[in-house]
């Protein structure tokens, strides 16, 4: 009798398709959170395998800071004319407006939380009942608690304490009235994993991840790109330094790194030698040292 083996890319693959199609066998009215970064691209082409000659069963849900790479909402508009799928987008821009939310003021201001209040009124009008994230156990240790079918509350909430026990990969996703999961399938991929496998892949990804000349301002240890929602200080100066991001979010909150990784492969040698984690260039990640888990407690991705 022959033998198949795995790689462990092979082996990551596999759990990621089976806990997708889990998904779908599960719940009623899932969708894919879509941000337009790398791992929400890696999800999107994971579903795309594992449900394949059909097209992806899952609409794709963008929460809209109205503060985005203009870099990444195009690449968002471009994958999903080109997957033929449904978009879902949550305004934030809407949710200030109609005072659902209070807009920061200062220099450090972000709508990154200001996204908790969308997301869920998304989830809520919609009636979503599973939300795919992109989420990984390696990227900060609030993640690191997350089992692959995290339930929510009827409030949105996270209860880090109160989860089902997944044993044997296998999967529990009753609730109630009003809960509602957020499933994550590639919880126990890594940054190198991740871009191991986008390069053997072949998969595109935004111009933002791979070194390109940019304005930026030195901010908090990181380099934060400028834009029309940068407000400098007296002794901040905006400089062009070959940048790039490893993780993107609110564009006011991004901080990229100098480097000269013009390509995957080059991106792959570069992350093999760091020691810090992707999200160490994130400002609303410093504001605490709880500041994931307070925002995924309160409903965040």
């Amino acid at each position: 009798m022959s033998t198949y083996y795995l790689n462990y890319l092979e082996e990551l693959e596999s759990e990621a398709i089976f806990i997708l199609r889990e998904v779908w066998a599960q719940f009623q009215n899932p969708v894919i959170l879509f941000s337009g970064g790398k791992d929400s691209i890696l999800v999107t082409h994971l579903a795309k395998k594992a449900f394949h000659p059909a097209k992806i069963p899952f609409a794709l849900m963008h929460v809209d800071t109205g503060h985005n790479f203009p870099e990444a909402i195009q690449f968002r508009d471009d994958l999903v004319e080109k997957l033929g799928v449904n978009l879902i987008v949550g305004s934030v821009q809407k949710s200030i407006d109609t005072g659902r939310v209070a807009e920061e003021k200062g220099k450090n201001a972000t709508r990154n939380a200001l996204q908790i209040t969308t997301l869920l009124d998304t989830i809520e009008e919609h009636k979503i009942d599973c939300a795919i994230g992109g989420g990984r156990r390696d990227e900060e240790k609030a993640r690191a608690k997350e089992r692959f079918f995290s339930h929510r509350d009827e409030f949105g909430q996270w209860d880090p304490k109160n989860q089902r026990p997944e044993l044997w990969n296998l999967l529990n996703g009753k609730y109630f009235e009003g809960e509602h999961f957020r499933a994550f399938p590639i919880s126990n991929w890594t940054e190198m994993d991740v871009w191991n496998y986008l390069t053997k892949e072949g998969i595109e990804i935004p111009s933002l991840y791979l070194a390109h000349e940019r304005e930026v301002v030195k901010r908090n240890g990181s380099w934060i790109p400028n834009s029309e929602f940068l407000v400098l200080e007296s002794n901040e100066e905006i400089v062009k330094k070959k940048i790039r991001f490893r993780t993107l979010g609110d564009i006011t909150i991004t901080g990229g790194i100098e480097s000269e990784a013009d390509t995957m492969e080059k991106i792959v040698e570069e992350v093999s030698t760091m020691r810090e984690t992707e999200r160490g260039n994130r400002s609303d990640d410093k504001r605490s040292e709880t500041a994931m888990e307070d925002r995924k407690k309160d409903g965040y991705f």
